[in-house]
């Protein structure tokens, strides 16, 4: 019984090690892209969640998403964006660079609203309209 305990104890926190692995290498990818977006962006993008852009002609990243997949721009960004707005510089990354650049424009699209959240309110507001006043 003193063995099984310990070794329950580890295995569980190993897992919960495993699991938390993918979330800090996408955290770490986005992080690496913001950093790219202030470094090569901002002066023309707006690149954060609220900021304005500071060429109008120049979308905002968290818009990006609206016009297209972001996953879209991979081949353009490793192999050199010469259009876009007018003014715009050829960018040429590397393709870790270029993933991390659309990790962090993913990161900015909004998320879905939590379904459960959304269907459990709609029960009610139906369960609310079937029922019939009292007199």
């Amino acid at each position: 019984m003193r063995i099984r305990l310990p070794l329950a104890a580890g295995a569980a926190a190993l897992l919960a090690l495993a699991a938390s692995l993918p979330a800090r290498a996408w955290d770490r990818q986005v992080e690496q892209g913001r950093t790219l977006a202030r470094a090569h962006c901002v002066r023309c993008h707006a690149v954060g969640r609220a900021d304005v852009s500071a060429l109008s002609a120049a979308p905002p990243f968290r818009e990006l998403h609206t016009r297209y997949p972001v996953e879209d721009l991979a081949e353009a960004l490793a192999e050199g964006i010469r259009t876009g707005h007018p003014s715009m510089p050829e960018f040429r990354f590397d393709p870790d660079q270029a993933q991390s650049l659309i990790a962090y424009l993913k990161s900015l699209e909004p998320k879905p609203p939590d379904s459960k959240s959304s269907e459990t309110k709609s029960s009610e507001t139906k369960s609310s309209e079937t029922k019939s006043p009292e007199p």
